[in-house]
């Protein structure tokens, strides 16, 4: 995989977000943020945001069976091979591996990969219910952990997909809050090449604000990720397979 800097992008936390962050962890021990996967700062930021709040705990939206392998690589191993690490989706990035080598190196750090198997019949909310659940079990209270998720997900109310993971947690853990990443510009990749619609400079320093109530981190561009990728094995057409109807 290619190599990664892991730069210092720094943030500015304009002291009204900073207050609003600090309640959230103070009351709920969590605070949530919601990415685009696919860009290459988000690992930065979410590194920037462990070390503003000091926070030792990190919870991601991968899929729970890549724990061991991941603690392997973080104790040294090298990177073992498994299927969901090639998905191409955007959520497992070289940022992410070398952020996260990064913060293990620099003293105790906790962990915790969330997404797992779901149900043939299970709901777009009954999913995001199951994320929640896994959070709790492994993040009780007192815990103060970051827990980074696709925007969809991070909500602390319902919306037009469903119940998302971050109303199933706020009604276990009142009071917490969630950041919203907002892509001026630029590019990312999920499962393929793509380009975020420009609004307002591309320029200046990352910036964490309150709106009218809503924590918004502002990324002034986004930079396309190097994501793991793999094609998907097609299945072979039978001697009776007609393909597709017109």
């Amino acid at each position: 995989m290619a190599d990664f800097t892991v730069e210092d992008l720094g943030l500015v936390i304009e002291p009204p977000a900073l207050a609003a962050a600090r309640q959230s962890l103070d009351e709920s021990c969590l605070l949530l943020l919601g990415e685009n996967h696919g860009v290459r700062e988000n690992p930065l930021l979410i590194r920037a945001l462990l070390q503003a709040f000091g926070l030792t705990s990190l919870a991601l939206e991968w899929d729970e069976d890549l724990a061991p392998m991941i603690r392997a690589f973080l104790g040294g191993a090298g990177l073992a091979d498994h299927l969901t690490l090639w998905a191409g989706d955007g959520r497992i990035t070289a940022g992410h591996l070398a952020v996260l080598a990064e913060r293990a190196a620099a003293g105790p750090f906790e962990l915790i990969l969330f997404d797992g198997t779901i149900g043939a019949d299970w709901s777009w909310s009954q999913r995001d219910e199951a994320m929640a659940r896994r959070i709790l079990a492994a993040s009780p209270a007192g815990i103060r952990t970051l827990v980074v998720a696709g925007n969809a997900h991070t909500p602390t109310g319902p919306t037009s997909l469903g119940i998302p993971m971050g109303a199933c947690l706020a009604r276990q853990r009142p009071g917490v809050r969630e950041i919203s990443i907002s892509y001026g510009g630029g590019h990312f990749y999920n499962i393929q090449p793509a380009s975020f619609h420009r609004t307002g400079p591309q320029h200046g320093r990352p910036r964490l604000q309150e709106q009218r109530g809503a924590l918004v981190l502002h990324l002034p561009e986004a930079r396309e990720a190097v994501v793991p990728q793999r094609p998907w094995p097609q299945p072979e057409s039978g001697p009776g397979d007609a393909g597709p109807a017109g």
